[in-house]
């Protein structure tokens, strides 16, 4: 016998439901307006029947390239090896982006002068399920971008300067943990979130719709 709709997980209905609205969106079943619409209507609601209703009109996914571009795209990607190395970034009078898809060590060391960095993880591909970077920032500023899918500790204080930290705290048991620490004197960090993820589900539709109607 099927379980009732209030007693699933709330999440996994909204996961369902956001699926459904990417999928139709992606072939063309939808509008753009309605497809955003009807997406912060389903983030939003903490009801179950609402949000089941956003998408009753609509087919549900039958393609197993919609799942794979899926997984693809909002899974944390891990290395098949683990790098014990630490990685070293100095900035003196100047600075340093790391961003895409780029190989995460277990250790990030930062030395920021008179300059600064910019880490991106949105993209990274990480290597061990620990992360530490560890900063000395004086008269600079660094920018820390974090998924949402990644859990954030930091431990680092400020001497003279100022620390932004706006990412989440807290994910999934399974997801990576970042933490980060040392030392901000007369300077600047920033540890925030680039992409949200609405703005992660409205990047991945626009692409399966590009991807569905090149196959047209």
């Amino acid at each position: 016998m099927a379980v009732i709709l209030e007693d699933r997980p709330i999440e996994k209905v909204r996961e369902e439901v956001i699926d459904t609205l990417i999928y139709n969106y992606s072939h063309g079943v939808i509008s753009d307006q309605a497809f955003e619409r009807r997406l912060d209507q389903a983030m939003a609601s903490s009801n179950h029947q609402d949000i089941v209703e956003l998408a009753q009109d609509l087919e549900t996914p039958k393609d197993n390239q919609y799942a794979a571009e899926k997984e693809r795209q909002f899974n944390i990607n891990y290395a098949t090896s683990h790098s014990n190395s630490p990685d070293t970034i100095v900035n003196i009078l100047g600075g340093t982006t790391r961003s895409g898809q780029w190989t995460v060590p277990s250790e990030i060391r930062i030395f920021s002068i008179l300059g600064g960095s910019e880490i991106d993880f949105t993209d990274a591909i990480f290597t061990t399920p620990n992360v530490t970077v560890k900063i000395f920032c004086l008269l600079g500023g660094d920018n820390i971008y974090i998924p949402e899918n990644v859990n954030v500790v930091s431990k680092a204080f400020c001497i003279l300067a100022g620390m932004d930290n706006t990412a989440p705290s807290i994910a999934s048991r399974q997801a990576p943990t970042i933490t980060i620490e040392g030392i901000v004197i007369l300077g600047g960090l920033d540890i925030k979130i680039k992409r949200t993820i609405k703005e992660k589900f409205v990047a991945f539709a626009n692409q399966m719709k590009t991807m569905f109607n090149d196959k047209t």
